[in-house]
């Protein structure tokens, strides 16, 4: 397949390949009856080909935006965490400034983010701070605000009938929590822990921002949320803070590329995005 892909014949593929390896003067495969399978230096040498790949991909996108007129791209990845808040003013600060620059928003969790942003698919990830989970020598990151997470319920939540709300409380009811691994869900769990409680097992894993906040508003079930999405949400009218205060923050950092030319775009981009947070509107 590899050879069709390729518009050659396998033999020619395969000798390509010997030629290669006698090149560099490395092993990049092992040859066995099913086919072959990557060295460990092979691993590497493919990690490059498809960084070289999206950003050839991104030249071509590019390109293509430049055509239409606008005045060049920024791609933009956010977590649930900043999606709500940051991420969007941030780009409004950001097109202020620019006003012909196109953006484009990727919202995901931040191991698909980081994977995007390490291969060239993204310029920018505003999201939870994800310490040991990405290759720091190819990634740089700033922590922009640290910030409590919140219980949340819909308007007229029976918990609100009660003359105090404890733990015994709200864990009688299901909840709603972020998957296993992410940042808010490891600052709930230390939070529960360090009131010597666990979550009940009935709850629903969800990394949907709208799902949650619907699921949350045709239910009695209980959510968490960062302090900033969840002062959105009270101002919407959508949701309404327990008066249960947790003992977990989360912060939410800035991520980029370790590139050795920085164009002048995304250095302006990190500087919206500081300055929108300094200045508290996000």
């Amino acid at each position: 397949r590899s050879a069709v892909l390729l518009n050659t014949t396998q033999p020619g593929l395969s000798k390509w390949l010997r030629d290669l390896e006698r090149d560099i003067g490395l092993t990049l495969f092992e040859r066995h009856a099913r086919g072959l399978s990557p060295t460990s230096h092979g691993d590497v040498l493919i990690e490059h080909a498809r960084r070289i790949s999206a950003q050839l991909d991104r030249a071509v996108v590019d390109m293509d935006v430049l055509r239409e007129g606008s005045g060049g791209r920024l791609a933009i990845g956010a977590s649930g965490a900043a999606a709500s808040e940051a991420a969007p003013r941030a780009i409004l600060a950001i097109v202020e400034r620019m006003p012909n620059m196109r953006v484009d928003l990727v919202e995901g969790t931040m191991d698909r983010l980081l994977a995007l942003l390490t291969q060239g698919d993204l310029d920018i990830v505003i999201g939870r701070s994800a310490s040991g989970r990405f290759d720091e020598t190819a990634i740089s990151t700033e922590v922009l605000y640290v910030e409590p997470v919140e219980l949340v319920v819909r308007h007229g939540h029976p918990l609100f009938r009660l003359p105090q709300i404890g733990w015994d409380d709200v864990l009688a009811y299901r909840w709603i929590v972020w998957p296993r691994r992410t940042p808010i869900r490891n600052a709930l769990d230390a939070a529960l822990s360090a009131a010597g409680r666990a979550l009940p097992p009935h709850y629903i894993e969800s990394n949907s921002v709208i799902a949650n906040i619907t699921m949350l508003n045709n239910s009695d079930a209980i959510g968490t949320a960062s302090h900033r999405a969840t002062i959105m949400l009270v101002d919407m009218k959508l949701m309404r803070i327990l008066p249960l205060p947790l003992s977990g923050f989360g912060s939410v950092s800035l991520y980029w590329r370790n590139d050795e030319i920085y164009p002048k775009s995304l250095q302006q981009a990190l500087d919206c995005v500081r300055q929108v947070v300094k200045d508290g509107t996000a």
